[in-house]
């Protein structure tokens, strides 16, 4: 009895072969869209878990830090410090801009820490923590950095005395450490054109250059070259204290918001990243309806091209099932090949993305189920033509 997939493969097996291949790369894409999606979700994930933090305290009716803006004023830890299950509690800043080095410049996170505090990097892979208050650095290995490296942030230069690894923003973007105090200048900084004349603004305003006080001039410029304010107060409790219990505390006493882990989880995933992940189901939705449209086509051309075969096979009586489980056979073994060029395709173009790709094992196993299902519904229309050759067309001129 004739086989159809075995009589491609001896026969013509270098089209279906490389039928397999193009569509294998097609299903590479899809296996590394997902990929893509678990990635985002692993940065948002490894971003809390990097912090140390078990409570973020951020400004009142904000989804600060990450998904929001926040301001708080940078004395508000030591309230916090002060209350019932806070074993430590930090001030950091987060804000993302271009880092220079030399007359290159990198897309980062800059974190101002207090260093040895929650927000700190857990672990370092060369060189060390930041001692001093000011001018230094500790930059994740995506940014390109090495140690000793002079980077510039706004006017300043920072060494990098430290490496990491794995530490990300919800956006992928890799993260460079810096004391606390540079971060809160940094991010504030204002041009020299803009704080003269903020200056200027100031000095002519008569409620702030009062001859019956002196002083007070030099007293409101100096105010306006500082600030006072953080983005969050990263917050660790003591074993045996619950974080709602302290969440709750902190909330009615200090009039802020506070967040627990799972509720930071829940606004990273569900908000943040909320509109890519809707966009990249979108293009698995589309991938996977021209997958369809593709094994369906090929399934159909290589039927057509065994009209002949198919019509002696029915002549000697063989029943409609079997031709049909034939070319059944055919689409899954075309089906088989794709996924695993796809998923080694998957596998060794992953690590070239610019963003974390995240190839999971049980996204291989619904990939490889979504595949045989894909294959099997197109091959459809090839039986459906199949079964309605004439045999009589096996004797035909």
């Amino acid at each position: 009895m004739i086989s159809l997939a075995g009589r491609d493969i001896s026969h013509a097996w270098g089209k279906f072969v490389f039928t397999g291949i193009g569509l294998g790369l097609l299903i590479g894409v899809t296996l590394s869209m997902a990929g893509i999606y678990r990635g985002m979700v692993d940065d948002a994930k490894a971003l809390l878990d990097n912090s140390g933090a078990d409570l973020w305290v951020v400004q009142q009716d904000t989804l600060g830090p990450y998904a929001e803006s926040s301001s708080i004023y940078d004395d508000q830890y030591r309230g916090i410090l002060s209350m019932a299950g806070v074993a430590r509690a930090a001030n950091v800043t987060y804000f993302t801009m271009q880092v220079r080095l030399g007359d290159n410049d990198v897309r980062a996170m800059v974190v101002g820490i207090v260093p040895g505090g929650p927000g700190q990097p857990g672990y370092l892979v060369a060189g060390r923590h930041i001692t001093r208050s000011h001018y230094e650095a500790v930059a994740d290995m995506a940014t390109g950095f090495a140690l000793g490296d002079r980077i510039r942030i706004r006017r300043n230069l920072y060494t990098v005395v430290g490496l990491t690894r794995r530490m990300v923003s919800s956006g992928g973007d890799p993260m460079v450490f810096i004391p606390l105090k540079d971060a809160q200048e940094a991010q504030f900084l204002k041009d020299n054109d803009a704080i003269v004349q903020q200056r200027r603004r100031t000095a002519a305003n008569p409620a702030f250059d009062r001859p019956s006080v002196p002083g007070l001039l030099d007293a409101v410029i100096a105010s306006q070259s500082t600030n006072p304010y953080v983005n969050a107060v990263l917050v660790q409790l003591k074993p045996g204290h619950g974080p709602d219990q302290v969440a709750d505390t902190i909330r009615r006493w200090k009039r802020l918001q506070v967040y627990t882990r799972m509720e930071m989880e829940k606004i990273l995933v569900g908000k943040l990243i909320a509109t890519s992940a809707r966009q990249i189901g979108m293009f698995l939705v589309i991938l996977s309806v021209v997958s369809a449209a593709i094994v369906a086509f090929i399934i159909y051309t290589l039927t057509l091209g065994k009209i002949r075969e198919i019509a002696v096979l029915k002549l000697i009586g063989t029943k409609n099932r079997t031709i049909a489980g034939m070319i059944l056979q055919q689409a899954v073994a075309l089906g088989i090949i794709g996924f695993i060029v796809g998923k080694t395709a998957a596998f060794f173009w992953a690590p070239v993305f610019p963003k974390y790709v995240l190839l999971l094992p049980g996204d291989a196993v619904r990939g490889f189920l979504a595949v045989m299902m894909i294959c099997v519904l197109a091959s459809v229309l090839a039986i459906r033509v199949a079964l309605k050759v004439d045999p009589a067309e096996a004797i035909g001129g």
